[in-house]
């Protein structure tokens, strides 16, 4: 067995999920008005600590980490499901720098502790989010955001 003692990873959040464009529709409801549901967050990245890991080996062929995206917003006012978040394991006194600034984002060291490295993106609004009293059939949504990181 290999003893590995350093390691670079990507790491990619989740993307949120985007709005709906939607409108009701009902016999004999000629005009029912917006109904598009919002999309769900993005999944988030986390390190966590096992004791019963000593080396950084695993990370020697798998480098890229990527949380899934949330699900879209639908019709009928219902909201995208949010995506799991994803979890690293990492053996006890493991010190996480960014590669682009070298500036130390945390260090492991006790047993069970995680570090949040990546954030999942947030959820998009449905053009439900957008009627009033003057805009009763908004055409307008928004999308979901992603963040990416490097360690």
């Amino acid at each position: 067995m290999k003893f590995v003692d350093q390691a670079t990873i990507r790491v990619e959040a989740g993307k949120g999920g985007d709005g709906c464009l939607s409108f009701r529709r009902e016999k004999f409801i000629a005009k029912g008005g917006p109904d598009g549901g919002d999309g769900g967050d993005g999944g988030s990245i986390f390190l966590l600590v096992d004791e019963g890991l000593n080396t950084l080996v695993d990370f020697r062929h798998k480098r890229l980490f990527r949380a899934k995206n949330g699900q879209t917003g639908m019709g009928r006012d219902r909201f995208g499901k949010k995506a799991d978040d994803l979890y690293i394991k990492v053996p006890v006194g493991t010190l996480v720098y960014d590669e682009d600034t070298d500036e130390l984002i945390g260090d492991l060291l006790s047993k069970n502790e995680k570090l949040l490295v990546a954030r999942g993106g947030l959820h998009g609004s449905g053009n439900a989010r957008f009627k009033s009293s003057i805009n009763r059939s908004p055409r307008k949504i928004t999308k979901g955001n992603l963040e990416k990181f490097e360690i």
